[in-house]
């Protein structure tokens, strides 16, 4: 999928049953170990999306350990939108007539024990690839923040708020029952570094590429998670990211 001869890291797609199983065992690992949340006896973190996604997966090339995954629904326009995961949690009529190709990324996880930056470069390098080489014309997904308590992250969604709302017409709806309404109720100016450092990775590349936030946060209490709906046009990426991201795409 990526030439990275000169990396320590493969990139692939899943082609078999048992590669998926990997991403599910790593996903399990990520989103539901030691949190008593849906605990299942095989370790695995399965929903019907997995059938319908394709599944990325980046390895130690040395060891083959999987250090990486994520998955990605490709969708022709904003008439399949309604097909999304975020679709179960989100009211996205206003994205539904979208003319562009759009592709929906989601369940990204790093393995808690590797900490190399690289790992996240190299996963937004495979994902402009398949953006380039497919002329997909909007990224979207949930980006989800460790717990369920928006006070721990309440900078981070002020900053949102201050900063980073979508354009009123397609701001989602919320579906879900448990949400926080962050847009409406966080009155205060964030702290820009408290911020910074409490806002996801995955999360944070999405806005340094100019993508917006919904105004609201779905509590997913089983994953033990809060996320936000996060959308970026490729045309809205700046230039220099854009360089920078398909120098690792090659």
């Amino acid at each position: 999928m990526l030439n990275l001869r000169q990396s320590r890291y493969t990139v692939r797609i899943a082609s078999e049953r048992h590669d998926i199983e990997s991403a599910q065992r790593l996903r399990y690992t990520v989103f539901v170990g030691g949190t008593g949340a849906q605990d299942t006896e095989d370790g695995l973190d399965v929903d019907d999306f997995d059938a319908l996604c394709h599944h990325v997966l980046i390895e130690d090339r040395k060891s083959g350990q999987l250090v990486c995954c994520f998955r990605f629904l490709d969708l022709q326009d904003g008439a399949e939108i309604g097909k999304s995961y975020s679709a179960q949690y989100y009211d996205l009529d206003a994205l539904a007539s979208y003319k562009g190709r759009m592709v929906e990324m989601g369940r990204f996880c790093v393995h808690p024990d590797w900490k190399d930056a690289d790992i996240l470069r190299i996963a937004w390098g495979a994902m402009t690839k398949y953006v380039d080489d497919n002329g997909v014309d909007m990224l979207f997904g949930c980006s989800s923040f460790k717990g369920t308590d928006w006070a721990v992250h309440a900078d981070a969604l002020a900053m949102l708020k201050h900063r980073h709302l979508g354009p009123k017409g397609l701001i989602p709806h919320i579906k879900a029952p448990d949400v926080f309404k962050f847009a409406a109720r966080l009155r205060r100016k964030p702290n820009a570094k408290r911020a910074a450092l409490a806002m996801p990775p995955l999360l944070k590349t999405y806005l340094m590429m100019g993508g917006w936030v919904s105004d609201d946060a779905v509590v997913d209490r089983d994953l033990g998670t809060m996320h936000v709906f996060t959308s970026v046009e490729i045309s809205a990426i700046p230039p220099a990211r854009k360089r920078l991201l398909r120098s690792v795409a090659g």
